[in-house]
């Protein structure tokens, strides 16, 4: 991506509402192609750092759980917790991702609703899941993710758990670069403005939304959860592989995922 096509700028709702569902449909095979063995077809692994839901447990118990999976991608996590017994939904913005999500569906014979909608929008009645998950959807790229939040606890019961994984706040600091030029600080961690490409008219194609750490946790808070657990995966030894900013050289300095782990207080 050339540098004049890359920049740091607010963007208003609806222009990034169009640049990532335009980037998710468009980029959708290609990403697949290059992640989708590590992803698996029926499996949840929660981050590039491969750690996977049947070692993590982070969600509990599923087994009868209603659970929803948010901006779920291909829905490999999906399958999985509805192979453990969970009652899952996948949602996601993007049609080109469902349509993998309907292919791998076919290929494993385990198939899940798929849900196109926007996570500021919920299309659920209140209280309609049990469990609400997801690995690195929709929470980075809208830019309300305090909403979002609030839309989550809305369709959450009491009791409820709410997991999510993103990009460690602190790896905004340092370049997208998984080599050494990512290892030098070049961005100020308090500055919110988000990471965006563009085409040529300055039009944008692709947004990611930074937030500090604290600023999740009072999102949380705000919507009335109650955070459990924050997750910071160390980089495992014999892992090897690349994805985008994600290397061995990076993680084994300074975490790459957080995972918050949050429940709505029950009544």
């Amino acid at each position: 991506m050339d540098d004049d096509r890359v920049t740091r700028r607010r963007v208003g709702a609806a222009e990034i509402r169009r640049a990532n569902r335009g980037w998710w449909d468009t980029d959708a095979d290609d990403y697949q192609a290059e992640h989708g063995a590590f992803l698996g077809d029926l499996d949840f692994v929660w981050c590039p750092e491969g750690l996977r839901e049947a070692n993590a447990r982070l969600l509990g118990e599923v087994a009868g759980r209603r659970i929803l999976e948010l901006g779920c991608g291909a829905a490999a996590a999906a399958r999985w917790l509805a192979a453990q017994g969970a009652r899952p939904v996948a949602l996601d913005l993007s049609a080109g991702m469902l349509r993998h999500a309907a292919q791998a569906a076919d290929r494993t014979g385990v198939r899940v609703p798929l849900v196109q909608a926007d996570a500021l929008a919920l299309p659920f009645g209140d209280a309609a899941f049990d469990t609400v998950c997801t690995a690195f959807g929709a929470i980075p790229f809208v830019d309300d993710s305090a909403g979002a939040m609030r839309e989550v606890a809305r369709v959450l019961r009491p009791g409820g758990r709410w997991v999510f994984s993103v990009t460690h706040p602190m790896r905004w600091i340092f370049l997208d670069d998984p080599g050494e030029a990512g290892l030098t600080a070049v961005h100020s961690y308090f500055d919110r403005s988000p990471y965006v490409e563009q085409d040529e008219h300055g039009v944008a194609t692709y947004v990611e939304q930074h937030r500090t750490l604290g600023d999740r946790i009072r999102e949380l808070v705000g919507a009335g959860f109650r955070l459990v657990d924050l997750v910071e995966p160390e980089w495992p030894a014999g892992h090897e592989g690349i994805w985008g900013q994600w290397s061995p050289l990076r993680g084994r300095l300074f975490p790459g995922t957080a995972i918050f782990v949050a429940e709505k207080p029950a009544r």
